[in-house]
Order: structure tokens, then C-alpha cells, then sequence
């Protein structure tokens, strides 16, 4: 089970940081990632980790920082210069299997977190 927690409202150019905490998941086996959706839309990738390299959607690079702490059994996502268009529900997700650069395909993770709201409007 994955928890999810960081979600809210925030104004353009504004920060927020999400959590997702591993319950019953030893994440430091698992490949690992973030990814976001609107309605209408697919879930789309913002992050994910596989092999000790970290991959990021075009339009958050250079934006958005993607962390894990094997120690808390944690995965973090630092978001910055937020845009409206970050606006989505996130959720963390997790792999048991090695994803390598397939990790950027969410129908390749079995683990899911709740989703938490990100809104970013003036």
C-alpha cells in the first residue's frame, strides 16, 4: 500500500513537496515513480526511478525534483515554478519488476497510491 500526502492549492511560481510513504512495500525493491492526470486525459509520467537512473516528462524537467529515502521507506516529488497546467491529481506508484526505461508507462506498475489534488491557480 502506498500513502500519499503534499497535495493543495498553490499559487504560478509557487512550491509544493508530495509524499508517499511504502506500507507492507519494502520500496528499496522497487522501481518507483510519479505520475499525474487530468480529466478526460491518460495518466501521464512526471517521474520515475529504475536501475538508479531517474526519468522526467518534458514538461517538468528542470522543475520538479524527484527523491527516494530507503531509510523511511519514502518517495518524495519537489515541484517548483509550478504553471497551471500542473494542475492534476498525482499518485505515486510502485513496480516490483525492473523497469528500466519502460518506467515511464504506468499500466507497468501494480502498486498505486490514492492520488492526491495539486491545483495551481491565482
Amino acid at each position: 500500500q502506498l500513502v500519499e500526502s503534499g497535495g493543495g492549492l498553490v499559487q504560478p511560481g509557487g512550491s509544493l513537496r508530495l509524499s508517499c510513504i511504502g506500507s507492507g512495500l519494502d520500496l528499496s525493491y522497487f522501481d518507483i515513480g510519479w505520475f499525474r492526470q487530468v480529466p478526460g486525459k491518460e495518466r501521464e509520467v512526471v517521474s520515475c526511478i529504475s536501475d538508479g537512473r531517474t526519468y522526467y516528462g518534458d514538461s517538468v524537467k528542470g522543475r520538479f525534483t524527484f527523491s527516494r529515502d530507503n531509510a523511511k521507506n519514502a518517495m518524495y516529488l519537489q515541484m517548483n515554478s509550478l504553471k497551471p497546467e500542473d494542475t492534476g491529481v498525482y499518485y505515486c506508484a510502485a513496480s516490483g519488476r525492473e523497469l528500466l526505461n519502460q518506467c515511464v508507462v504506468a499500466r507497468n506498475y501494480n502498486f498505486w497510491g490514492q492520488g492526491t489534488q495539486v491545483t495551481v491557480s491565482s
